[in-house]
């Protein structure tokens, strides 16, 4: 292998860790950072490949930052409104006020969790759980018509409080945007969320959830499975989302 061929396959590696979500993965090819050697077309391709990582690394801190700034800056004046509504006297209108403030403080707080989230510095409490009896907690929690099924269960060493946000979450999107009926199986470390709706948007298949993007003016943010899969990751679990050759979506957990 010539040394030009190595330098592509190179280039060519970082592409791919660029493509699979490393924005701090670099070529730093010697020559583009030496104007004395001399630059030929490699050194030009690792040059515009590390100028649009940084470039796409700096948009996506600046989205995030905006992100955090704007729920924090909600939350004071969303409390004062909550309070307010508490105040108003029974009637429809009242409903409907306390309904949609009870709908923007939800955002608020969702919007507050990705941010941190996406700070990467969270950290997990681990704890020994009995994954079926976890799993009918959080359906009863969920107030929904779940099916639980245990083929098969474990103790798994997690952290409670994020494993119940996936699962409900989970739970709560296939209510929301499947259809009925709606299963919860657990297979040992494998749980699976299967409903029996349109299934899930292709992009969504192939690329994962992504915030504030839905289909077919379908109710909802996109938050909800960002945040799964947010936490998922800080759980060291893979989540993962296909559509079921019958009809319907199929999200699978795998914890370690």
């Amino acid at each position: 292998m010539t040394r030009v061929t190595r330098r592509l396959h190179a280039t060519a590696r970082v592409a791919r860790r660029i493509s699979a979500g490393d924005l701090d993965a670099r070529v730093d090819d010697p020559r583009t950072k030496d104007p004395s050697r001399p630059q030929d077309e490699v050194a030009a391709v690792a040059s515009a490949l590390d100028s649009m990582a940084a470039s796409l690394q700096g948009k996506l801190l600046s989205e995030q930052r905006f992100t955090a700034d704007v729920a924090h800056e909600l939350r004071t004046p969303l409390t004062g409104l909550h309070a307010a509504a508490e105040l108003l006297p029974p009637g429809r209108p009242t409903e409907l006020v306390r309904d949609r403030v009870g709908a923007l403080r939800t955002l608020t707080e969702d919007l507050l969790e990705i941010s941190r989230l996406d700070t990467g510095r969270e950290r997990v409490e681990l704890d020994t759980e009995p994954l079926g009896a976890l799993a009918e907690r959080v359906v009863r929690a969920s107030g929904t018509d779940t099916e639980v099924v245990v083929v098969r269960d474990v103790s798994v060493e997690t952290d409670r409080r994020r494993l119940e946000r996936v699962l409900g979450n989970l739970v709560a999107n296939a209510h929301r945007h499947g259809r009925g009926p709606v299963s919860l199986t657990v297979d040992g470390p494998v749980v699976i969320v299967r409903d029996h709706g349109d299934g899930f948007p292709e992009y969504l298949v192939e690329h994962g959830p992504q915030r504030f993007r839905t289909e077919g003016g379908s109710k909802g943010h996109g938050l909800g499975l960002t945040i799964a899969l947010g936490q998922a990751e800080v759980l060291g679990a893979r989540l993962s989302f296909a559509n079921a050759a019958g009809g319907g979506a199929v999200a699978t957990l795998a914890l370690r």
